[in-house]
């Protein structure tokens, strides 16, 4: 109760030398700092809480801030870059090149992988069961129905190739900000991108040369190479500075938000303006079935996960990972690896709208309460969230 807090406090700090001399109510007091420094502590102990750290100055909690609100408006800065693709491609043609994008994918790539650790890693092995759900969603159920979509709205064949490559990537890390937008599970959201990221090693190039072989030319050992080079590389680097160079790890995740938003939003507007013509040329003919495969997967995800039983917030993480891919992977293989220029353009109208999709997603459920559940449902979650 107050009156106890307030004569812990006062006890404290005359310990401590204070001359805390107002009874409760009070309304005028001297303390000490040190006392009133022992008395914060000493009530944090006794109440369960932990007293605010003095080591973080105000400026990097200002840059949290200002860190978290630009990645917050993120569907906004793509929808910018995009524009900006389209009206002025020259602003990125003239300077990226195929090497520059690669860097880039890696960086991304890295940033994710420098806030990970092995126990992250054993973490998820001891609640497999949305991981592997959502592993069949981003494996299974997005490239039959990339398939599927792209079969029933007529697409080219290239254009085809290139939703099912699409459909056939990881997920995006933008998706572990929208799970936190939506009231998911963060952490499952990593440990799911991170499962679909080194999955994608094996399984895009598989499902590329036995799909994508039949309809154009591509090249499976490339995409494969690639994905060594840009996905695990990185990842790897990052879980070793994590493990055996703590604070240089430590130094490169704190950043890690604001370089890896500046970094995807830049290759937002470079794929786009990559395939510029293409894209006004096709219209809405081909922005349709990528609203519809990234729509459409969300939901089944979603719905899939609660017919299994999964918790609302696991659910909504998992509808999330399914929606978002990453695009901008799949235009780099598409770009490097198929013989077809026309492949690539559906991956660079793909990363304006899952993020679109993703976000509008993260929105809604953002002012749906999670229902409470039972323990049964909510224990298929990562642990500690």
């Amino acid at each position: 109760c107050p009156r106890q807090r307030f004569v812990r406090l006062r006890a404290a700090n005359r310990k401590q030398g204070g001359t805390l001399s107002a009874a409760f109510p009070c309304d005028d007091f001297t303390p000490s700092r040190k006392g009133m420094r022992h008395a914060v502590t000493t009530r944090a102990a006794s109440d369960g809480t932990a007293a605010p750290s003095s080591s973080a100055p105000p400026s990097s909690s200002t840059y949290k801030k200002i860190v978290e609100g630009m990645n917050t408006l993120f569907p906004v800065w793509t929808a910018l870059a995009a524009v900006s693709g389209l009206v002025a491609p020259t602003m990125y043609t003239s300077w990226m090149t195929n090497d520059i994008f690669v860097n880039g994918l890696a960086l991304i790539m890295l940033t994710m992988g420098v806030t990970l650790t092995f126990d992250d890693m054993k973490a998820t092995l001891k609640k497999p069961l949305p991981v592997l759900f959502n592993f069949a969603c981003c494996y299974l159920l997005m490239p039959v129905l990339a398939y599927s979509i792209g079969v029933f709205c007529g697409l080219p064949s290239a254009y085809l190739a290139g939703i099912v490559l699409v459909g056939s990537i990881n997920g995006g890390q933008a998706s572990n900000l929208c799970t936190y937008v939506a009231r998911g599970d963060v952490a499952l959201s990593v440990a799911m991108t991170t499962v679909t990221t080194f999955g994608c090693i094996a399984m895009t190039p598989l499902i590329a040369k036995l799909v994508l072989g039949t309809i154009v030319g591509v090249d499976a050992l490339g995409i494969a190479k690639s994905t060594v080079q840009v996905v695990l590389l990185p990842i790897i680097v990052g879980l070793l500075l994590n493990q055996y160079a703590p604070k240089a790890g430590r130094a490169i995740a704190e950043h890690s938000p604001a370089v890896g938003l500046v970094v995807f939003i830049t290759l937002v507007g470079a794929s786009v303006a990559g395939c510029a013509s293409a894209i006004l040329d096709a219209g809405w003919s081909l922005q349709w079935p990528l609203i519809f495969l990234h729509a459409i997967g969300g939901i089944l995800g979603y719905f899939g996960a609660r017919g299994m039983r999964l918790s609302e917030k696991v659910s909504r993480t998992v509808a999330i990972e399914t929606a978002m891919k990453s695009s901008g992977f799949a235009f780099i293989l598409a770009a490097k690896h198929f013989t077809d220029y026309s492949v690539r353009v559906p991956a660079a109208v793909s990363v304006i709208w899952m993020s679109i999709v993703g976000s509008l997603l993260a929105v809604a459920w953002r002012y749906m309460p999670v229902p409470q559940e039972n323990a049964a449902n909510n224990n298929t979650s990562t642990p500690g969230t």
